[in-house]
């Protein structure tokens, strides 16, 4: 379980960002000119991608901020922080590209001048694929340390902007391809209703993200637990420390981006004195929290 760099997932978090800027102001350009539903549901898409950012950002910045009197770390904040951006950016994002494409298939209007839209595509393709594979090589190097596949990884991470940054690359790069091909064959056919499809298809990848991305952060923020195998480890770990007879308990939980709180109530030796039990006990926290750097505080509650 080792520790993510936040440096790392807050460099992914501005290279989403400024890469996104960009893309809102062409794609709105491209929107304008040639009139396309598409078009205009890519410019909501890559908007809701800068909010998302930005609120990631906020997310970042406050789970740093320092531990509470209690010291317990508050990087919980950051799940709050991502979930607001997953309801209030992508939900929204969502409605607004299918109620355009319900719209347009109601009242059709004309487009014209589709080379801009191609070409406002295919920049905005490259400038989405150069963010996801940023956050995929973050991902991708999480998971070859913890031994799962990279889906794996983004699904259980601890990280909630590297998972933001990653979907949302990985949704806006289907939706650039959508709304080509929605707007391909407006032109081909001179029927509005492929565009008008495409911007309900990229309201519906929208709202896909969304649901995702809402049911990790809430898993998270309510107490999200470390997965089998590393319960099982810590297990270990504390079972086969001399004067440990069993480990009756163990509670692993996250309490923000790759920090672990540990409760374990376990039997000891009962020829032990209170001297030795305290001894046992702090050095088997101090050993922990060694061992495992994302382990930021262990609470041994000896019992029998």
């Amino acid at each position: 379980m080792a520790v993510a760099s936040g440096d790392e997932s807050a460099r992914t978090v501005v290279v989403a960002l400024l890469a996104n800027l960009g893309i809102v102001v062409a794609k709105l350009t491209a929107a304008l000119i040639t009139g396309t539903t598409a078009m205009f549901a890519e410019t909501v898409h890559a908007a809701a991608d800068t909010g998302n950012s930005l609120l990631l950002l906020v997310a970042q910045r406050q789970s740093d901020r320092p531990a509470a009197p209690s010291g317990l770390s508050r990087g919980r904040e950051a799940y709050f922080w991502a979930l607001l951006a997953a309801i209030g950016v992508f939900v929204v994002g969502a409605v607004l590209a299918v109620y355009e494409g319900v719209r347009a298939l109601l009242d059709p209007s004309p487009a014209e001048s589709f080379v801009v839209a191609y070409v406002v595509l295919a920049v905005a393709f490259f400038l989405d694929l150069v963010s996801f594979l940023r956050a995929r090589r973050q991902l991708s190097s999480e998971a070859h340390t913890r031994a799962r596949g990279l889906l794996e990884q983004v699904r259980v991470t601890s990280d909630p902007t590297t998972r933001a940054v990653f979907t949302e690359d990985a949704a806006a790069l289907t939706g650039n391809v959508i709304a080509a091909t929605g707007i391909a064959l407006q032109q081909a056919t001179g029927s509005a209703t492929p565009d008008a499809l495409a911007s309900i298809g990229i309201g519906i990848v929208l709202g896909a993200v969304a649901v995702f991305l809402v049911e990790r952060n809430r898993d998270f923020l309510v107490g999200q637990e470390v997965g089998p195998a590393g319960k099982e480890r810590i297990s270990k770990f504390i079972a086969g420390w001399p004067g440990v007879v069993a480990v009756r308990n163990l509670i692993a939980i996250y309490t923000g981006p790759d920090e672990i709180v540990v409760i374990a109530r376990v039997d000891i030796d009962d020829s032990l004195d209170g001297a030795a039990v305290e001894h046992l006990v702090s050095d088997i926290e101090r050993e922990l929290r060694a061992r495992e750097p994302s382990i930021s505080r262990v609470d041994v509650v000896p019992t029998g």
